[in-house]
């Protein structure tokens, strides 16, 4: 996709110019016809285009209607698949041998416009409107008067006034607020802050890290207690520019800031409106951060979470606050609460000698376990997410599971000749074992499983879809440097040596999961939605459209990034410990 560059020198995507072409050849309101098209089945349920309720649209190519992509020309309506057809799809051929004017497709199944020329999803503000307008509708009562919807009025919004904030003890993990009503409750039922968010051209991977995010605990608490004002830090930052311009200094420098949009964001979603939301200030500034992957395509939800992060404690880090606490995690909001510390020991195997590091993480990426069945891990005391459906079904259990992949993680791993290491005792290159272990978890723990594969050898990438169950609650005591060298060792040596104690780590060792981010669908063709559970119910978020749902959809899902928070936090400041 070609780029431009705005005026502080980021590149960003440019316009379809067949989409423009479009809109200024079919006057003011150019999507009229499909507006009529738009079916949403069930109510809440994803959009889709249908002439008729009961059509099956078919290639007119091929013929076939099973394809994952089916695309119907805007301006002819003639539908053509996605599948390559002497280097080009259906729906491209079919575009390049007629008039210019037939570029631009909507996606028959998921109301998504796409470019055949650039062969890339596109956006359309006015589009978009009407597909979520469709959506209202057919979630309202037939009685109910359907209001026009209108783009999200991005002037300075009144802010809400929250209590200061302080550790509460007693807090479940609850949080969300819904644009419609769910299963019959009353508005007044839904938990507080649970708003869809719509989808602006392939961001379902913004929208479902997001989600989890908007209800992570520690972090909801941090932003609704104002403690970092957007207002105060952009008045503070063109100060710093002005500064800055007057001393020859670079103006542009660290003129993002992610955790403004980030609290703004929350603002929005906290706000009391339920109409879904569009983060496209977010996005925006995600894009000037992030310039290389500025674009409609669809991103990793993973790599968007670690960019986003970083962006947030990049800012930090330029402004220099707290100087030197960039290792302990109390360098900045997305560290204090993401932020843990790794232990690596590598042990020469001829002289015993060992050598200890220690590197931040702000999550643990996880293999998974190998496709044969396998014993279940007797190491702690877990609730499966679906043994009841294990023991009826009977499969293994042990097959796959978040524990399993933990164990694994924490395992014994002998490396190889080609990877022998230097033993300072020795003074040659010895052959070694290496154990990981987490020397201090943070408040919430994020777990990234790896699935997809890319094979520089083979030259393809591939994405493993073998289903994994994770528990709902979760003890990492096992998984503790402390345990794992108390394992080692027994009562012969104490473990660490000038570290400081591992008390805290052990009292706050249980954790409760309360996000889950999925994905659907093949490496280039799927799709993220989020699992929320709050007010002890489950909800499915899947872009602007909100679901409740029961716990078994959630434990079939197929996870890919799960978020656990402690069930108990320790405090430094108070010396305090609660459950939460």
């Amino acid at each position: 996709m070609s780029s431009m560059t705005n005026i502080n020198g980021h590149a960003l995507p440019q316009p379809c110019s067949h989409l423009a072409a479009f809109r200024s050849k079919n006057g003011s309101k150019p999507f009229r016809a499909l507006q009529d098209c738009l079916r949403v089945k069930p109510p809440g349920g994803r959009a889709s285009i249908r002439r008729d309720p009961d059509e099956l649209p078919r290639c007119a190519a091929c013929g076939e209607s099973a394809h994952s992509r089916l695309y119907a020309c805007v301006t002819c309506a003639a539908v053509h698949c996605h599948t390559p057809s002497g280097g080009l799809s259906h729906a491209a051929a079919h575009a390049e041998s007629l008039p210019p004017g037939h570029e631009i497709a909507v996606d028959v199944d998921r109301a998504e416009l796409f470019c055949c020329a650039c062969r890339d999803q596109v956006y359309d503000r006015d589009f978009d409107a009407a597909v979520v307008l469709a959506q209202t509708a057919a979630s309202t009562t037939a009685s109910s008067a359907i209001q026009q919807y209108a783009p999200e009025n991005l002037r300075k919004r009144r802010r809400i006034d929250y209590k200061p904030w302080s550790p509460d003890f007693r807090e479940q993990v609850i949080v969300g607020k819904n644009s419609s009503l769910l299963h019959g409750r009353t508005p007044s039922d839904l938990p507080w802050g649970l708003r869809g968010l719509n989808n602006l051209g392939n961001t379902c991977f913004m929208n479902s890290v997001l989600q989890a995010l908007l209800h992570t605990p520690p972090l909801r608490n941090y932003f609704l207690s104002d403690r970092h004002n957007r207002y105060f830090c952009q008045k503070k930052s063109n100060a710093d520019k002005k500064s800055a311009g007057n001393s020859g200094g670079n103006t542009a420098a660290g003129s993002v800031c992610l955790a403004c949009d980030m609290d703004a964001t929350f603002s929005a979603v906290f706000s009391g409106d339920r109409k879904p939301y569009s983060p496209a200030k977010f996005l925006y500034s995600w894009w000037q951060y992030a310039a290389n992957l500025a674009s409609y395509e669809q991103q990793d939800a993973h790599e968007f979470f670690i960019s986003m992060l970083d962006g947030i404690h990049e800012k930090v880090e330029k402004e220099g606050r707290k100087p030197g606490s960039q290792g302990t995690g109390d360098c900045c909001v997305a560290h204090r609460v993401f932020s843990g510390i790794l232990r690596s020991d590598v042990m020469c195997m001829a002289c015993g000698f060992t050598s200890t590091t220690y590197d931040p993480c702000v999550d643990i990426s996880l293999d998974l376990e190998p496709g044969s069945a396998k014993t279940m891990s007797t190491k702690s005391n877990h609730s499966c997410n679906g043994n009841a459906d294990c023991m009826n079904s009977g499969q293994n259990c042990g097959t796959s599971t978040l524990v399993g992949c933990l164990d694994r993680f924490t395992r014994p791993e002998r490396l190889g000749s080609d990877q022998k290491f230097f033993c300072q005792q020795c003074q040659v290159r010895q052959e070694s074992l290496k154990q990981m272990s987490i020397r201090k978890l943070p408040l919430v723990s994020c777990f990234h499983i790896k699935r997809f594969e890319h094979s520089s050898i083979r030259k393809m990438s591939r994405k493993v879809d073998r289903y994994l169950q994770f528990p709902f609650s979760l003890d990492m005591a096992p998984y503790l440097s402390s345990s794992i060298l108390r394992n080692r060792f027994g009562n012969r040596i104490r473990p660490f040596d000038g570290d400081e104690p591992e008390a805290p780590n052990e009292l706050c060792s249980e954790f409760e999961l309360f996000a889950v981010v999925t994905h659907t669908g093949k490496l280039d063709a799927g799709h993220y939605v989020t699992y929320l559970r709050l007010s002890n119910h489950w909800y499915k978020c899947d872009d602007a459209w909100i679901t409740q749902v029961n716990e078994d959809i959630v434990r079939a899902a197929q996870g890919y990034m799960m978020f656990y928070v402690q069930k108990m936090l320790f405090y430094k400041a108070s010396e305090r410990q609660g459950s939460a």
